[in-house]
């Protein structure tokens, strides 16, 4: 088709905007359309626009290009939309591209609700084309222009994209990204172009003059030869660029990349070393790191124990107060007991602030109100099958309500989030006292405080590091996870909420939480156990033809089904396995400890700290105290009686 200074190369019907977040789409939300390839004014345009409501599909937008570079007629009603299937890319961004003033030809309207939908962009604004995953009802594309919007997503129920990127081929060069298949990163074919980008992207450290040529008459000679440093290409291809900057420029090193989009290079794993789990530390082991004093001597080494072993359950009572910070690993026998005592009167003192409050008081306090409502509830089913927990009267569940409570008054900020009785029940469990099983708590909020958080900042973080791990460990896992939607790990959100608490039995809770209360052998050994779970799993996973309900089914029947110490020893594999490779990206170090993080680039890095290593956590910020004792109200201190021998239980 051609017309006065224009020629359509290439046309499609049947290519669909959803409009609608929902998965099904209803037939209001579609708008059906036409996609061209037009060559008009020495330009060549992708040009899209919706049949109107007459069904004549010759009538269409030409979009003159924008030449004023503003976003003024930008209007805040666009609607902005995500298909619902593949959150990640087949959205229209919420950074929209600059609105094409329309000229109508053969009397469209350009004011009619759909005809507002038309887009038309020059091929050389095009950054990277990402096509549909496999399997979806109806493929599509979506692409990003240099500016780093997206524009939005061309859905075609009839087939076409294929015929399409052939057609856009012939005017650019399309490079699959080695590390996304579906990814196409958009080049133009003026040669000189691509090599001055390069020599500006200090890609090569030769001349880079003969590059493309060379690129296109031998590919896989060239592409092993010179292309030792494009994993730094791709990640600032990938990166979107400072507003006002010039695209032909690098990105600055302190750019944040896209979100959603790990960049890391391509990794040749050793083979898994042999582990073997050492046996609990007895308590003679323990006395021989107990000096005259009452100091414990050689810790590191003791670490390296407990994190090797576990402990012994008749250790657990004493050695948790120290994993947890409760009592410092350096003081004497005196010092602890001077620092139990006072720790002892400012845990009453803030007990007495909530059982001071009278029920007159509570019906002006929504928030504590709340928090006493949400307690009860939660305790009430918190570990009821336990034999220390059964039973309608039982005293622990008791001290479980006062303990919880007495946190929200030492963290008015954070409150109780539910998830929190499930941390406490093994501490109380264990030490079987009030104060001592307060204080060992929070020491363990200081670790996980974040995962309760309202914005869930952390929890997204520490999903993305696991991802990352993954994405090294287990390529074609993560392909298969991503292909059935399921690419997120959202599945894997309790295990990091409340650490593993409801995936073991009770028993092998307690030697979980007390290898990673270690703090070996990196920060982020509980992201290991997941990858390690994954690992045991993902034969089952990627041979039964699983969809994302089934691993999601999957995932959560294997609660009480795993083996703690065949966890912890794949882990640890998983761990060393990583060490051992010379070329594991930056990111994947600093998410193990091997390497310092990067300066945070978040304006405001406090609102999503990173876990706190157990040896690494600070003090917690506590009260001056107080020189006068508090009144202690009648269920001040109470000590449970041990009729249940705790090893029997824990065996």
């Amino acid at each position: 088709m051609e017309g006065a200074g224009y020629r359509v190369v290439f046309e499609k019907g049947g290519v669909y905007l959803h409009t609608s977040a929902k998965k099904h789409q209803d037939p209001d939300s579609l708008i059906a359309g036409v996609i061209r390839v037009v060559e008009k004014d020495n330009d060549v345009l992708l040009h899209w626009a919706p049949i109107e409501e007459a069904g004549d599909s010759t009538q269409f937008f030409f979009s003159k290009k924008d030449t004023s570079g503003g976003d003024s007629c930008t209007s805040e009603e666009e609607p902005t939309f995500d298909p619902g299937y593949e959150p990640d890319w087949a959205v229209i961004s919420t950074v929209r591209p600059r609105p094409r003033h329309s000229e109508p030809t053969r009397g469209a309207e350009p004011t009619s609700p759909r005809g507002s939908w038309a887009f038309s962009v020059s091929l050389g604004e095009l950054r990277s084309i990402r096509r549909s995953k496999p399997g979806l009802s109806w493929a599509y594309l979506v692409l990003v222009t240099q500016a780093g919007g997206s524009l939005p997503a061309l859905h075609f129920h009839r087939g076409g994209t294929r015929a399409l990127l052939r057609v856009l081929s012939r005017y650019l060069l399309l490079a699959s990204s080695p590390q996304d298949s579906r990814l196409y990163l958009v080049f133009p074919h003026d040669s000189s172009a691509l090599s001055s980008s390069f020599h500006h992207l200090q890609l090569f450290d030769q001349d880079s003059s003969n590059v493309v040529s060379r690129f296109l008459q031998d590919p896989y000679s060239t592409t092993f030869s010179s292309f030792s440093r494009v994993t730094n290409f791709f990640r600032g291809a990938l990166q979107p660029h400072l507003e006002g900057a010039s695209p032909d420029l690098p990105p600055a090193p302190d750019d944040e990349p896209e979100p959603g989009f790990e960049v890391i290079s391509c990794v040749e794993l050793g083979p898994r070393p042999a582990v073997e789990r050492a046996p609990p530390i007895t308590e003679e082991e323990w006395a021989g790191h107990i000096g005259p004093d009452g100091h414990l001597q050689r810790v590191p080494e003791l670490k390296a124990r407990i994190f090797s072993g576990g402990l012994s359950p008749s250790l657990r009572r004493e050695a948790w107060k120290f994993l947890l910070g409760y009592l410092s690993w350096e003081g004497s026998t005196e010092e602890h007991k001077a620092h139990m005592r006072k720790k002892t009167d400012e845990y009453f003192r803030m007990k007495l602030q909530w059982k001071s409050v009278s029920p007159e008081q509570e019906r002006r306090n929504s928030l504590l109100h709340g928090y006493r409502s949400l307690i009860e509830r939660d305790v009430s089913r918190t570990d009821r099958t336990n034999k220390f927990y059964e039973g309608p009267e039982n005293p622990g569940l008791g001290l479980l309500n006062d303990i919880l409570l007495t946190y929200c008054m030492y963290h008015f900020d954070l409150g109780y989030v539910q998830g929190m009785s499930d941390l406490l029940s093994p501490i109380l469990y264990v030490t079987q006292n009030e104060v001592d099983a307060f204080w060992c708590f929070c020491g363990f909020m200081e670790l996980v405080h974040g995962n309760f958080e309202e914005s869930q900042e952390t929890m997204k973080r520490q999903l993305g590091q696991l991802l990352l791990l993954l994405r090294v460990l287990d390529p074609p896992l993560c392909d298969f996870l991503d292909s059935q939607d399921s690419g997120s790990l959202c599945f894997c959100f309790r295990w990091l909420l409340i650490w593993f608490k409801r995936e073991f039995p009770f028993p092998d809770v307690l030697r979980l939480w007390e290898v990673l209360w270690t703090g070996l052998p990196g920060p982020n050994l509980h992201l290991l156990v997941a990858c390690a779970i994954l690992d045991m799993e993902r034969d089952t996973l990627m041979l039964s033809g699983f969809g994302s309900n089934e691993i999601l089914k999957h995932i959560n029947e294997l609660t009480m089904k795993l083996s703690v110490e065949d966890v912890l020893t794949r882990a640890e594999a998983l761990y060393r396995q990583l060490c051992a490779c010379r070329e594991l990206p930056h990111n994947v170090q600093e998410v193990l400890g091997l390497a310092s993080p990067a300066e945070p680039q978040s304006p405001s890095p406090a609102a999503s700290p990173l876990p706190l290593s157990p040896t690494r956590a600070p003090p917690a910020p506590l009260p001056p105290a107080d020189s006068a004792t508090a009144t202690q109200p009648d269920s001040s201190l109470e000590i449970l009686p041990e009729d249940d021998d705790e090893e029997g239980v824990d065996s």
